[in-house]
């Protein structure tokens, strides 16, 4: 008899909402281990400390990458206990259809297997569960109302609203909009990835039942090292803990690290077969700081109050990336007498396509890491780019625009993506498309490492759906 009915691997939002459904929906006596190599790190002290956690996530893994034009990739996470929920903004909007039919649609990328109706019910329960803010009317078919309302846009916003009624919308985010009893109110101060506040949905605040119930354990600063696979059947996973070496049985094991230790540890398991580590993506993001001539620009009551689709879709993504417009309400100034606010920054994340020459791979220099080799982002994401640049003066033709000045792309946006993609086919896949290891099929491997194309759309929310799903179907 194995220790555990499943291990997890990881305790961020994949495995967390795994856990939450099978808690529901599983047996009454099961019995669920979570291994989380960081530390416990409360709100409170990570308010104190001014990060999310004490260890520092570039230490531990080596990238080896080609700046290009004087820009240099990187990659953010957190290592502890609630993992990217630490330092998330806490943007939920759901993926648009197209956004899962990339090769039927436009021919490239590749196809989900499975389609956004797919996943209309466990969005709206994700939505429900993690009390988004979000707007009466939306882009996205089969909506249910959200349950909060939304935050206040800036005046900007709300004239884009006016000359785009249905592409520009206020961003549904996990962020309150009024005060709730785990979460205080959003105050609009900016810095979300540490919110002074805890108005924003996390592991810590808004899933202290899961870890509270009986079934459950988890061990803290306890890293795992690999999966035990004998025989095609995963028995459990060694770890570290205390400097010491332990094995630990399940019936069934769900990796759930992110899209960098995934394809690591299995790598380290032994099961190298399909495509696993490739395709290493995330999307990218240019903020341009619009002038106005008597508008204000920082007038709402969150970070970030709109999110426009008018360079979302269309045939232009046969060659150039989706453009996701969000409106920022984080303080900007300018320098001119009585003018000073006269100014707000959109920020523009661009899809790119995932690339098999950028990779994750085990350090041959050290292999209790992974090593990361990224060459750049692909060509369709910067002819995205230019296709912003050349269409954002008659996006913003309505509003007393002076001049737009774009800052330089952003090194990261914390959305590591692909490297255990899921599919049909197992020489173009590493997971079913219950994110079942193809090989070893009691297995999953979950998180946003199972995108085999990625949006301009912010993934945490497509990531608890997808898992809320195969755990309802296990």
């Amino acid at each position: 008899m194995a220790d555990y009915d499943i291990v997890f691997v990881g305790s961020g939002f994949a495995c967390s909402f795994f856990l939450r459904k099978r808690l529901q929906v599983g047996p009454s006596r099961a019995r669920y281990l979570v291994l989380e190599r960081g530390p416990v790190y409360p709100h409170e002290k990570q308010v104190a400390d001014r990060r999310n956690s004490p260890i520092v996530a570039a230490d531990t893994y080596r990238l080896e990458t080609e700046p290009r034009d004087g820009f240099t990739k990187s990659w953010l996470f957190t290592i502890g206990f609630g993992g990217g929920s630490n330092c998330w903004w806490a943007g939920t909007p759901r993926m648009l259809p197209s956004d899962f039919e990339m090769r039927t649609r436009y021919g490239v990328g590749q196809d989900w297997p499975l389609s956004y109706d797919d996943l209309v019910p466990y969005y709206a329960e994700i939505e429900q569960y993690m009390q988004i803010s979000g707007p009466t009317d939306s882009p996205f078919p089969n909506m249910t109302p959200y349950p909060l309302p939304p935050h206040r846009m800036t005046d900007p916003d709300y004239a884009l609203k006016a000359a785009f009624s249905d592409q520009y919308f206020n961003q549904p985010t996990a962020r309150a909009s009024r005060p709730l009893d785990t979460r205080n109110q959003c105050c609009a101060n900016g810095v979300c990835h540490i919110c002074p506040v805890d108005a924003k949905f996390t592991i810590m605040n808004g899933m202290r039942e899961v870890y509270a119930d009986p079934r459950v354990t988890l061990k803290t600063e306890a890293q795992v090292l690999s999966v035990d696979v004998e025989g095609g059947v995963a028995k459990g996973v060694v770890y570290s803990e205390g400097g010491k070496e332990h094995r630990v049985t399940g019936d069934t094991v769900v990796v759930g690290a992110n899209a960098i230790f995934n394809p690591y540890l299995l790598l380290r398991s032994g099961l190298d077969s399909g495509p696993v580590g490739q395709g290493l993506h995330e999307q990218g993001s240019v903020r341009a700081l619009i002038y106005y001539d008597g508008m204000e620009g920082n007038n709402g009551s969150t970070s970030v109050t709109g999110h426009g689709y008018m360079l979302y879709d269309g045939e232009h993504r046969r060659t150039a990336g989706a453009a996701l417009l969000e409106g920022w309400n984080v303080p900007r100034f300018r320098p001119d007498f009585d003018r000073w606010t006269q100014i707000s920054e959109l920020y523009i994340v661009v899809e790119d396509l995932p690339q098999e020459i950028n990779r994750v791979v085990v350090d041959p220099e050290d292999e209790t890491r992974p090593l990361i080799r990224y060459k750049s982002q692909s060509e369709y994401f910067y002819r995205g780019i230019e296709r912003v640049k050349a269409e954002l003066p008659k996006v913003l033709s309505s509003l007393p625009v002076e001049r737009i000045e774009y800052l330089p792309l952003n090194p990261t946006e914390g959305h590591t993506q692909g490297t255990t993609a899921f599919g049909t086919d197992p020489a173009t896949s590493v997971l079913d498309r219950e994110m079942i290891h193809h090989d070893v099929r009691n297995l999953y491997v979950v998180g946003n490492s199972v995108f085999p194309t990625g949006s301009p759309a912010n993934p945490t929310l497509t990531t608890c759906a997808l898992v809320t799903r195969s755990a309802e179907r296990m």
